[in-house]
Order: structure tokens, then C-alpha cells, then sequence
């Protein structure tokens, strides 16, 4: 199975935690986060992972090299910022498979691959996003679900409790996928999840696994602490 992880961010606010480097190499108990992240992607029998990189990429690759784990690491490299659709498309490129897992570099959400790959298969969608129910979480915009499956809506970030989020995982169906047209630079979220919702081919599927974004000082400080349990496993 092959992955993207987007791992080009700049952790603008983690200025104050983190040294001057890419977001996912922000240390968690002595590791990278993209440390745990590849890690969970070998548990997910992956082989092959597409690096999407920009700012200070150097500092991943001469990190991680070329393999990890027995996993194959292949570098999409973003030279100017394309955004998220942008480098996502970008990184599509360097992928041989039909579907495609697609994770974001700074969330740990360990999601069963088999069982978004077997809802994917189920309704014949486009793309299957892992969802999470949260509460109090006003730092993510809102998923609309019906039937327990077809994507409705995503809406803008508001206070409210007990609310779907997008989990930051998710299987591609590549072949569907480029067969749109998008500009070179494109808001992956704006530009395409939001704008094709209304056709029903976004599947969701609700899981309850761990959830941590860690990109606010608040969140890096909880990995410190929630993520010694991961180290020995």
C-alpha cells in the first residue's frame, strides 16, 4: 500500500516550543513526530510512503534517507508553496497504486486502513475520510454525514459539542481524483473537498482511536505526555 504524508509545514505556531524546523520533525519524547507517524504507517502494512516536503525538507531526509522501517521514502518536493491540493496532486505523481492513503504530517490519528479501504470498496466513492467525533472543538470546521456514509457538508469552525471533524486521513481513489482540473497551487480542503461534497462522492467513516493535532503549543505539549505511551509500542 502507498501513503502521502504532507509533511511540508511550517509550524508558525509552534514558534515558541519548536526549533527552526518543518512541523512533523517538532521532537515528542526524544523522536519525531513523523517519527510515530511512519511508525503506525508500517503497522498499517504500508510499503511505501510519499514524502510531500517544501520548507527545510533537507532536515527530513537527512533524518529519515530512503527507507524507514523497511518502507520505501520518496520525496515530493514542493520548491515554492502549492498548498495543501497542490502538493497533494504534486505528490500523486510519484504513486502507482489506485488508491491512495493521504495523512497530514502534524495529526496522529491511528485509523484502520483496512477498514476505510473496505468502505471505499463498499460505496464506490471518491475519496473515504477517516471522521472523529469531538466535543469543545472549535479549532476544526464541521462534517455533515448521512446514512452513516455519503459526506454532506463541511462547514466553517464554531463552538459546539459533539460534532464530526475530518480526522486528517484519508483514501484517494487516484483515477477518479485527476480526472479534475485544479491550478498548480489549490487549497486541497476549499478548492476540492468543499466544492465537490455536493456531487456525494465524499464516503466518512467514524472512528474512535486517538486523536491529537499538535499544531498549537497546547497540543505539542500533550504529546509529551500522551505519546510515552506509544514509545514502546
Amino acid at each position: 500500500m502507498e501513503a502521502i504524508v504532507l509533511a511540508g509545514g511550517l509550524g508558525t505556531r509552534l514558534r515558541s516550543c519548536i526549533n527552526d524546523i518543518p512541523k512533523p520533525m517538532a521532537q515528542v519524547n526524544g523522536k519525531p513526530f513523523l517519527f510515530y507517524l511512519l511508525r503506525y504507517l508500517k503497522k498499517q502494512n504500508t510499503d511505501r510512503v510519499i514524502l510531500s516536503v517544501g520548507y527545510k525538507h533537507e532536515i527530513i531526509s537527512d533524518y529519515f534517507g530512503s527507507t524507514f522501517l523497511d518502507m520505501s521514502l520518496i520525496y515530493s518536493i514542493e520548491n515554492t508553496p502549492l498548498g495543501t491540493g497542490g502538493a497533494i496532486s504534486k505528490a500523486l505523481k510519484k504513486c502507482n497504486d489506485k488508491n491512495i492513503f493521504i495523512l497530514n504530517g502534524d495529526t496522529y490519528f491511528p485509523v484502520s486502513f483496512s477498514k476505510l479501504k473496505e468502505k471505499q470498496n463498499q460505496t464506490g466513492a471518491e475519496i473515504t475520510i477517516a471522521l472523529k467525533q469531538m466535543t469543545n472543538a472549535d479549532r476544526y470546521g464541521i462534517v455533515s454525514m448521512e446514512n452513516n456514509s455519503v459526506i454532506t457538508s463541511f462547514s466553517e469552525k464554531i463552538k459546539a459539542n459533539n460534532i464530526l471533524i475530518n480526522g486528517g486521513v484519508s483514501l484517494l481513489n487516484k483515477e477518479k481524483f485527476e480526472k479534475r482540473s485544479f491550478t498548480e497551487r489549490y487549497s486541497f480542503e476549499k478548492e476540492y473537498l468543499e466544492k465537490v461534497v455536493k456531487q456525494k462522492c465524499i464516503s466518512g467513516l467514524i472512528f474512535d482511536s486517538y486523536f491529537l493535532d499538535i499544531g498549537i503549543p497546547e497540543s505539542y505539549m500533550k504529546a509529551q505526555i500522551d505519546f510515552k505511551k506509544f514509545s514502546s509500542q
